[in-house]
């Protein structure tokens, strides 16, 4: 999995390619995000255009890290999601009514 982040108008937006599974690329991504936490970043955009496959392993960390986010006042948000992995948040009920359209 490749990472790759900037800042833009006070929003880190982490553009991230490949596959997010059990083994090493679900643990980058969870260093990753807790980086930025650890940091105080208040604002996070993941550009999900180029992860192709997220599995049970992935979709945990991701929750878990909307979660942590949240609960500090901060924001995580999930840009451009494939419609596979937008399925996925919706068949699971992870993805709240309100956040559809934005994802896109």
């Amino acid at each position: 999995m490749k990472v790759e982040s900037r800042e833009r108008d006070g929003v880190t937006v982490v553009k991230m390619e490949g596959m997010i599974k059990l083994g090493e690329s679900a643990r980058s991504f969870s260093e990753y995000l807790q980086k930025l936490l650890d940091d105080g970043t208040s604002s996070v955009l993941v550009d999900m255009s180029e992860i192709d496959y997220v599995d049970s392993t992935g979709l945990g960390e991701l929750v878990g890290y909307l979660q942590r986010f949240s609960a500090e006042g901060r924001r995580l948000a999930l840009l451009r999601p494939h419609t596979r992995i937008l399925n996925l948040l919706k068949l699971t009920k992870l993805l709240p009514k309100n956040q559809k359209e934005s994802l896109r």
